[in-house]
């Protein structure tokens, strides 16, 4: 198995290329020479002299030290960043294309991604909802799952970009389960032996015996049973407004939220710097930046590279832990 690791450079009119120039620049050589960006070299040369970084743009099997590219070429693309383009969503979905051909064939250990524009990218006609869903569609599985990760809270979503509504729908006992699962069974792949972990509740209180819904009786707290019974040490449903204080406090390895906003409020609250975003239920690792493409500071040398810097590692972590 290889242990390179494969950065997509996300839009290329977004802040991609400059966060991950930066982050491999601060890096040291035996590193980036096991780090191959996929992207396009022109827009990473052009984020390069942007930020005053003298390494060369090389390609992944060159000789001697630089930031190693696998060049995808795209047509018609704007060449500028903080541009809205449907070349630079075709683009985008491309380098993740490019990067699921070679982790699933063995070339690569993990993908890094950085970030894409939604919008952009179903202007090409690749209608996902980010990234775990397109991973999903080029790797076949069925269900997928996002961890955000931090140094003292971390948090898997029983569902992310749907509407609220819909959300409440799919929390299910048998998603709830699943969920979980996948979350105990990274979580020791990780490391961690026996991970503690708490569910939070999808209405205030848990429903209060039902006067505010009964959604956490009916559906979550089956769920936190089954798991119990299968030897998970996980406790639930918890009220929502209480269980990430308890985790960040070091009670929890991990908590299950039901939804997108609850789950991402308060991890971007204490570690929005910091977070990894990572793909759970994929047969290839993935793990992101946990920020957006900013198109109003693309280009500008002001983008923070610290998130990269901890997808990379993280990424770095996987690579070293056997799956399961």
């Amino acid at each position: 198995m290889s242990e390179k690791i494969v950065i997509t450079m996300g839009d290329p009119s977004g802040v991609g290329a400059e966060v991950t120039v930066k982050a491999l620049a601060g890096r040291d050589a035996a590193l980036r020479e096991q780090t191959i960006v996929i992207g396009d070299r022109d827009t990473l040369q052009r984020a390069a002299t942007i930020c005053g970084i003298t390494l060369p743009i090389i390609a992944p099997d060159a000789e001697g030290d630089g930031i190693r590219v696998d060049h995808v070429q795209v047509d018609d693309l704007p060449g500028k960043f903080g541009v809205l383009s449907p070349a630079c969503g075709e683009a985008s979905y491309r380098y993740i294309a490019r990067a699921v051909e070679l982790t699933m064939g063995g070339e690569a250990a993990c993908i890094v991604t950085a970030p894409i524009n939604k919008e952009a990218l179903n202007a090409a006609g690749h209608h996902f909802d980010g990234h775990t869903g397109m991973l999903a569609h080029l790797t076949g599985s069925k269900s997928s799952w996002m961890l955000l990760a931090s140094e003292r809270l971390n948090v898997v979503h029983v569902s992310t970009h749907v509407s609220l509504r819909d959300a409440i729908g799919r929390a299910t006992t048998e998603r709830v389960l699943e969920t979980i699962r996948m979350g105990h069974k990274h979580l020791r792949r990780m490391g961690i032996e026996e991970p503690r972990i708490a569910v939070a509740g999808i209405n205030p209180h848990c429903g209060e015996n039902g006067l505010f819904g009964n959604e956490d009786d009916v559906a979550i707290a089956p769920a936190v049973a089954a798991a119990q019974a299968e030897g998970i040490n996980v406790q639930g449903p918890i009220s929502a407004d209480t269980v990430y204080h308890r985790a960040y406090q070091g009670s929890f390895d991990l908590v299950i939220a039901q939804y997108h906003d609850q789950g991402h409020i308060p991890i971007k609250l204490v570690a929005f710097d910091t977070a990894v975003n990572v793909s759970l239920g994929l047969p290839i690792d993935r793990c992101s930046v946990d920020h957006g493409t900013a198109f109003d500071i693309a280009g500008q040398n002001k983008a923070n590279h610290d998130n990269m810097l901890c997808a990379l590692d993280y990424a770095a972590k996987m690579a070293n832990a056997k799956r399961g």
